[in-house]
C-alpha cells in the first residue's frame, strides 16, 4: 500500500513541477436588472509554488524505498 501511495506521489509532484498552475474562465453577473441580465468572463488562476510539487516528488520517492525495505 506504501508503495502505491508513494507512485501516487511521484506522479504528482512531477505534474506539478512540468505545470506550476492552470487558469480557468469563470462567468460573472455584472449587472441583474429585471429582465436584463448582463455576465462578464473572468480569468481566474491557480498557481502552486515549484517546491511543492519537489516535496511531494520527494516524499513519493522515500515512500516508494520504505515500502520496498518492508516487503
Amino acid at each position: 500500500m506504501l508503495r502505491t501511495i508513494g507512485i501516487i506521489l511521484i506522479v504528482i509532484g512531477a505534474v506539478m513541477l512540468i505545470w506550476t498552475g492552470f487558469s480557468y474562465t469563470r462567468r460573472e453577473k455584472v449587472v441583474d436588472a429585471g429582465p436584463i441580465h448582463i455576465s462578464a468572463d473572468k480569468q481566474e488562476s491557480v498557481n502552486w509554488p515549484p517546491y511543492a510539487g519537489g516535496l511531494l516528488l520527494v516524499g513519493g520517492i522515500v515512500a516508494v524505498a520504505v515500502g520496498r525495505k518492508s516487503v
